[in-house]
């Protein structure tokens, strides 16, 4: 790949990434979704804790269940390789950073 290629690439996706994080923040926050995401933690927690599990152990599995509802905890998951809906995002990216290469490149035409 030459230099101006991935530049061109990299233009696309400091633009893209960011609209996209946006876009799934304000889908993964609003306040349907945040009022449902509080009852299912709390209902994890419970469940742990009515199983008969610790405070300290019941807390820390309750932590590691809620990192699966933000955005960091999904970006890191990607990060460590971890697969599933991730894929979904992937492929959005990739066609969105293609879509503006073509673009660009009918603008120079």
């Amino acid at each position: 790949m030459d230099a101006e290629k991935l530049k061109e690439i990299l233009a696309v996706v400091s633009t893209e990434i960011p609209k996209l994080v946006e876009a799934i923040t304000k889908t993964m926050y609003n306040q349907e979704n945040a009022e449902n995401m509080a009852k299912s933690v709390a209902q994890f927690y419970k469940s742990m804790k009515d199983a008969g599990m610790e405070e300290e152990q019941a807390y820390a599995l309750t932590a590691q269940f809620m990192s699966s509802f933000s955005v960091g905890g999904l970006i890191s998951k990607a990060i460590e390789g971890g697969r599933g809906c991730d894929d979904d995002i992937e492929k959005e990216i990739k066609k969105r950073i293609k879509a503006k290469l073509k673009l660009e490149k009918d603008d120079d035409d």
